[in-house]
């Protein structure tokens, strides 16, 4: 198995590990009254009371002799993920066992999740950094894959453009389509165009990388087909419509979506979730070059629609149609894409929630659902098809941009929805793919979101993972 952040499987008993209770506050004061004087004073002197996020460390022959770990909901994940950092360097293993109900499984894995999500750091250009508390676990397979997923996206965000272009994201889809099995095909430049891609082409022709369209196939001919979509965008500048400096510091970013869809693909294929996958990934740079698409311009689209370009900063809308309208045409049972979209997102919901549009009410409920379970939440909103007036063009089908600031993550969803057909059930996921700032478990930088709960979704509606 592929070593996991923070978590060791070492289980010599000649190894020494540090012992970790686990507490909420409902539960410390049973717990404290049970030890012997000395320990309930230390620990009265320390003002603990095992709120969630506190740690307290133990008196012992060695300086301390175990730890207490302050939880609040021992299902969320989150709940345990200031231990990498708050607790000494070592390896520490629970105290006490976990019991056999599904709810203490929950739990196990919970802990060993939020103790990972804690303990990564994106290494690639710092080294390794300071020592950090470990885990004694093995985690169950279903929980390994979602944390390397976790991970994947993670490291796939954080890498910057001059290592993670077009064909750094086609080399690390294809190493994951040789290990599974799959078969992957790409359209690189002028091919696009050979294949009616026109709208991928024309957003990423400037660039000194070409652009490209990943298509990955893989599984049972006789399963469902699951078509998954993820906005590549692996550098966007604004294109001639040019965002400030502030605006296009962190759009490395901007291929977040494809991270997600990526990372997703891995992780049914690891788990053979009992599907027909296909997984498209739009790779472009948004450049500025003297061949770049400008404002004004009237696009062409594989659907047949024209576009009229308001804006070159709403790129990964003209990307995403193309793929789209390819994964319409097989008839998937579902599609879903993941998309960096629009800042208007952010601003109805903040970093922390993923704006989710469907077509489809038990699609968009289940993963709603999926989300409350496992602690991955994300927010449904609507496509709603009076706001297509603002995306009216006097030349042409549509336009890119919206002729209005208001409702922004709903237009750019309408947007998409043209491009998909009525019957196909569709959700669209406009997600950040960052933290502005270390929070336990959730360190600066790339993350996913709604992935989780994705896969949990997935589970429900396929069945079948091994």
């Amino acid at each position: 198995m592929t070593a996991l952040p923070g978590l060791t499987h070492n289980t010599d008993p000649a190894d020494h590990t540090h012992a970790l209770t686990l507490l909420d506050a409902d539960g410390y004061a049973a717990w404290r009254d049970a030890q012997p004087a000395t320990l309930r004073h230390w620990l009265q002197a320390q003002g603990f009371t095992a709120a969630a996020g506190t740690h307290a460390l133990l008196p012992g022959g060695e300086g301390f002799g175990g730890a207490v770990l302050g939880i609040g909901d021992r299902h969320d994940p989150y709940a345990y993920a200031h231990a990498p950092k708050a607790l000494p360097a070592g390896r520490w293993r629970v105290a006490h066992a976990f019991g056999q109900t599904a709810a203490d499984a929950r739990a196990e894995a919970a802990l060993q999740l939020g103790w990972s999500l804690g303990s990564y750091r994106f290494s690639r250009y710092l080294g390794d950094g300071p020592a950090q508390a470990q885990l004694v676990a093995t985690p169950d397979a279903d929980t390994a894959a979602q944390v390397a997923a976790c991970v994947r996206v993670r490291d796939l965000v954080n890498t910057p453009t001059e290592h993670m272009g077009p064909d750094e994201l086609e080399a690390v889809t294809r190493e994951i389509a040789q290990t599974h099995g799959a078969d992957l095909d790409v359209l690189t430049g002028d091919a696009l165009l050979a294949h009616n891609f026109p709208a991928i082409h024309a957003v990423g022709r400037a660039s000194h990388r070409a652009p490209r369209l990943i298509v990955l196939h893989w599984g049972d001919a006789a399963h469902p087909l699951l078509a998954i979509v993820g906005k590549g965008v692996c550098f966007d500048t604004g294109g001639l419509d040019i965002k400030a400096a502030a605006g296009m510091r962190n759009m490395k970013k901007d291929m977040g979506g494809a991270a997600h869809a990526i990372a997703l693909a891995e992780l049914i294929m690891a788990r053979r979730l009992p599907v027909r996958l296909l997984l498209l990934v739009p790779a472009v740079e948004n450049a500025i070059g003297p061949n770049a698409y400008r404002p004004g311009e009237v696009v062409s689209t594989r659907k047949g629609l024209s576009v009229e370009i308001d804006n070159t900063d709403a790129e990964g809308r003209v990307i995403l149609c193309d793929a789209l309208t390819y994964a319409g045409e097989q008839s998937p049972d579902a599609l879903l894409d993941f998309a960096t979209l629009t800042g208007a997102a952010r601003i109805a919901l903040g970093p922390d929630l993923p704006a989710l549009f469907a077509s489809d009410d038990t699609l968009a409920q289940a993963w709603l659902d999926a989300g409350s379970t496992v602690y991955d939440p994300l927010w449904r909103m609507p496509l709603w098809s009076p706001y297509l007036r603002y995306l009216k063009s006097g030349i042409a089908d549509i336009a890119n941009g919206s002729s209005t600031p208001m409702a922004g993550c709903i237009t750019a969803a309408m947007y998409l929805r043209k491009f998909v057909p009525e019957s196909t059930p569709w959700a669209h996921l406009d997600v950040y793919s960052w933290n502005d700032a270390d929070r336990p478990g959730r360190p600066a930088g790339g993350e996913a979101q709604a992935l989780r709960s994705c896969w949990a979704m997935l589970k429900a509606r396929y069945g079948g993972a091994v």
